[in-house]
């Protein structure tokens, strides 16, 4: 509604990113509404506190949504698009990852290492097609959900953590993500940007 209010215009739509060809309809309609794909963010995820349980006490029925989803919903939008920007002359693509990916503790972290795996395993593929995908790595994030799921302990432990003495807002990521998406990125592949008020540093 804030979008059509400055002018734009937009497609709203539903699918299920696990599900190829429930990916494969719904980017069909955007393509046929807006002429084409420009940008894909892949930001859908089986995330906080439930997936956050060491790999082996998570259900098993619940590792396959939890790859389905992370992970293999990546691939199905990605190779979705890939046509589609191709025939525009290019596009970027940016996915979702954590630092969760970096701690390597959880089921969760297990997902989101993959994600940066696949973020550049697709940035070769799809440089042919002058496709740039890119990652970006939240930290902890005043986000509504995250708010009512995550222990206030766990939200301060990671405060400590951090070399910014804050806590993350969502305007962060939006600004990283805007970012990456921009002419000002035209030079950055396959690279995961950590958006976590400098918590985990990496040499």
């Amino acid at each position: 509604e804030g979008f059509a209010r400055l002018g734009g215009k937009f497609h709203y739509g539903v699918c299920d990113v696990a599900d190829e060809e429930s990916v494969e309809t719904a980017i069909a309609a955007v393509v046929s509404d807006l002429g084409g794909v420009d940008f894909l963010i892949n930001c859908a995820a089986k995330h906080l506190t439930f997936y956050a349980q060491a790999p082996t006490k998570l259900p098993r029925d619940h590792w396959r949504l939890l790859l389905e989803t992370n992970v293999i919903g990546i691939v199905n939008t990605s190779a979705s698009c890939r046509p589609h920007m191709a025939a525009r002359g290019g596009g970027v693509i940016i996915n979702f990852a954590s630092i969760a990916g970096f701690s390597l503790n959880s089921a969760y972290g297990i997902s989101k290492l993959a994600v940066r795996g696949l973020t550049n395993a697709l940035a070769l593929e799809f440089s042919p097609d002058a496709i740039r995908v890119c990652g970006v790595a939240p930290g902890m994030v005043h986000s509504p959900e995250a708010v009512k799921d995550v222990p206030a302990s766990t939200t301060e432990r990671l405060l400590n953590l951090q070399t910014i003495k804050r806590h993350g807002q969502m305007d962060d990521v939006v600004n990283a993500v805007r970012f990456l998406c921009s002419d000002e990125a035209s030079f950055v592949s396959g690279e995961t940007l950590l958006v976590s008020g400098g918590y985990p540093l990496r040499p």
